[in-house]
């Protein structure tokens, strides 16, 4: 596997840093090391062993991630330079540097994926599967395709003209385009608009050419589509009677969809969330995407219309925008799919219907997709319907379409509960779908605040208030992940399900920070970002360092999404220099350089990309023998730790803390066929077993004991 070198300078240049000072020799680029990510699920894309849907799916996903990244991350570095904001990255680089190695590595990125494309889709043939071109159709085929423009994509495009009497027209954000030239009656050349239509499928079923043969032992099985932007190319002479086409290009625009609320001066929240999103399709354009065939006489129409630099343009081999490969997936083809399972249902809901009793009777740990989320959608139902509930509170993030845990909510009202919601209006590309939800539960009656100033919160909670036996018992679920039902079937996340007195009277004091006036800063056992996160987190290591001088083990496990922050980022080398053994189980960025001598030879980070998002936080630390383990929705970035509301939750169940030691951290460090790891300059080498050593799949493990328990 090629061995793919996203950072310099090479390992050898390090000479015993000092992590106190400031060296950017330290530190690796934070954008860079999101694209190095994205190469890591290309290479899920290129991995034959992975089923061949599978691939396609990657190869979606790393175009859709790279599409956020331009909407989000380029476009914020290119506001600082609008802004004339040069300040450098903790690595050393300026604005300018960052956008042109962003440039060159992600072009590398989108050529490399078109490569995979093209292996993909003759192993797509071989199923049956033919994604095709116009010129490759029969007259068969062809007389289909017309008859479906004329019924479905002839009623709903508008070309738009470009010329001294009509301006030209607005290209919104992450639409599929052609520049047409035409030439007039007059043998005039002019330029004109036409938009791909978002709402109809970008592969076009087609029937299999005329003189197709099945076979007749088995149902057909065959998927014919051609490009909707190659069918409406073809069928240009029915937009633009009586002129002669002359050249149809397509191209792609990305623009800057970060959202920026000015709080201190937005009266209602909702609205201005409403107004953000519209202005989205108006956002500055960070990225044109073209293909080499379009002349530079159209191109400069796009870039100087557009106002672009040079490095905002990315020629690639059609076809351009690989997201929509998704559509793919949603064939009945199961043989080239991961195999279906059943999640499983921890044994204690099987001996007692009762919800409430079950958690009375131990702290219950759910690991998704691996167990069923059905126990937190059974959790927040049974505390709708039940009498004795008297109030449901809970934060929302991302819930996604059809929720169950909102319909709960919902009904919870009907009844008669006490129900507060805390819906984040600003969990980014899920607003609408919030403020959807948001409006809904207003309705039925729930309380429903948006939040903090300036503040997002990202912690993942409910709370139920029951009454028993003359006395209120509260009843908490605290996650890694979010209360969404579809994603949980995709991300590997930790739920907890418990009645603990300090837990409870902790989160009851969270809410009421969320909810009302608070400046309570002593929780009992919960950390909570912006409190007392950072603090309790910096002074755990410190602990660890503190005993490792002291001549006891010493050992730190943090398994996150990203590692960023810089404050932290030292810490671990001071954690390093002083022989602690740092494990780091880091999915996406990680700017922290491990393995080098004298900083951080004693860090070892792996990166785990399989079938399921790695979405879950664990922070282990040995302590001197009495193990303490926090879950939570934290990762180590400066807006997790210093901008939002995240909470971590201590395990204080020992039976529990043993099994994510054993079952689940001791699995995922053993990995030796998803793992990739980090080398000191920021490439990564995905992990191959020793001869004569079983292959360790940590999530193809977890799934086997999953269909053992079941």
């Amino acid at each position: 596997m090629t061995n793919h070198k996203h950072i310099s300078p090479s390992p050898q240049s390090f000479s015993r840093p000092d992590p106190s000072a400031v060296d950017a020799r330290i530190f690796l680029n934070r954008e860079l090391s999101l694209l190095a990510f994205f190469r890591r699920v290309l290479e899920e894309a290129q991995d034959e062993k992975n089923p061949l849907l599978e691939r396609v799916k990657f190869l979606a996903i790393v175009a859709s991630n790279l599409a956020e990244f331009f909407m989000i991350r380029v476009a914020g570095i290119k506001q600082q330079i609008a802004a004339n904001v040069w300040e450098v990255s903790p690595d050393g680089l300026t604005p300018v540097q960052q956008l042109n190695l962003i440039h060159k590595e992600a072009l590398e990125l989108m050529q490399d994926a078109r490569v995979c494309l093209s292996q993909i889709l003759v192993l797509l043939e071989a199923q049956g599967i033919y994604l095709l071109n116009y010129d490759e159709l029969d007259e068969h085929q062809r007389a289909e395709a017309s008859r479906y423009f004329d019924e479905n994509i002839f009623p709903v495009i508008t070309p738009m003209a470009y010329d001294p009497g009509r301006p030209f027209p607005h290209i919104s954000n992450m639409s599929s385009n052609l520049a047409v030239t035409i030439r007039d009656p007059r043998g005039q050349k002019r330029f004109a608009r036409v938009k791909i239509p978002s709402t109809l499928p970008r592969l076009v079923p087609i029937p299999p050419p005329k003189n197709t043969r099945l076979k007749e032992e088995e149902p057909p099985n065959l998927h014919y589509f051609v490009w909707i932007e190659q069918l409406i190319a073809r069928h240009l002479d029915r937009l633009f009677p009586g002129m002669e086409i002359i050249a149809a290009h397509p191209f792609r625009v990305t623009r800057d969809a970060d959202i920026v609320i000015q709080e201190l001066e937005a009266e209602d929240l909702l609205e201005t969330i409403e107004h953000s999103i519209r202005e989205r399709r108006f956002g500055s354009v960070v990225r044109l995407t073209i293909d080499p065939s379009m002349p530079k006489e159209t191109l400069d129409i796009l870039a100087n219309n557009l106002e672009l630099e040079p490095e905002d343009i990315y020629t690639v081999d059609p076809p351009l925008g690989l997201s929509d490969l998704m559509q793919l997936y949603s064939l009945e083809r199961h043989d080239l799919k991961y195999p279906p399972f059943l999640p499983h249902t921890p044994s204690i809901f099987k001996e007692t219907e009762n919800v409430f009793a079950a958690i009375c009777r131990q702290d219950i740990l759910l690991h998704h997709p691996y167990d069923s989320f059905s126990p937190v959608v059974n959790f927040l139902q049974a505390a709708a319907n039940d009498p004795d509930v008297l109030a449901i509170k809970q934060t929302l993030y991302r819930v996604g379409r059809n929720s169950p845990i909102v319909e709960a909510l919902l009904q919870a009202a009907r009844n008669g509960k006490q129900v507060a919601v805390l819906v984040e209006l600003k969990a980014r590309f899920d607003e609408e779908s919030n403020i959807e939800w948001a409006r809904t539960l207003e309705r039925e009656g729930v309380h429903v605040v948006y939040g903090l100033l300036g503040l997002k919160t990202h912690a993942k909670l409910a709370l139920v208030v029951r009454r028993e036996e003359g006395r209120l018992r509260r009843y908490l679920h605290l996650a890694t992940g979010n209360y969404n039902t579809t994603t949980a079937h995709v991300y590997t996340d930790l739920g907890l399900l418990t009645c603990d007195e300090d837990l409870s009277a902790d989160v009851t004091d969270l809410f009421n920070y969320l909810t009302g006036y608070s400046e309570k800063r002593d929780y009992r056992k919960i950390l909570v970002a912006p409190i007392n996160l950072r603090q309790r987190l910096e002074e755990l290591i410190r602990e660890e360092i503190e005993k490792k001088k002291r001549g006891e083990p010493a050992h730190l496990i943090f398994k996150v999404n990203a590692l960023v922050d810089e404050r932290m980022i030292r810490l671990l080398y001071e954690a390093s220099q002083a022989g602690v053994k740092v494990d780091l189980l880091v999915r996406g960025m990680c700017c922290l350089r491990p393995g080098v001598d004298g900083l951080s030879e004693n860090i070892r980070v792996t990166s785990i990309v399989g079938p399921f998002l790695e979405h879950s936080r664990i922070f282990y630390f040995y302590n001197g023998g009495e193990e303490k383990i926090y879950l939570g929705s934290a990762d180590l970035m400066p807006r997790n730790l210093d901008r939002r509301v995240e909470v971590l939750f201590p395990i204080r169940d020992a039976r529990l803390i043993r099994e994510i030691r054993d079952q689940i951290l001791a699995t995922y460090l053993a990995d030796n066929y998803r793992a990739r790891l980090m080398l000191p300059d920021g490439s990564y080498k995905r992990l191959t077993p020793q001869e004569g050593s079983p292959v360790i799949d940590s999530q193809a493990m977890l799934l086997r004991r999953t269909i053992a328990e079941n």
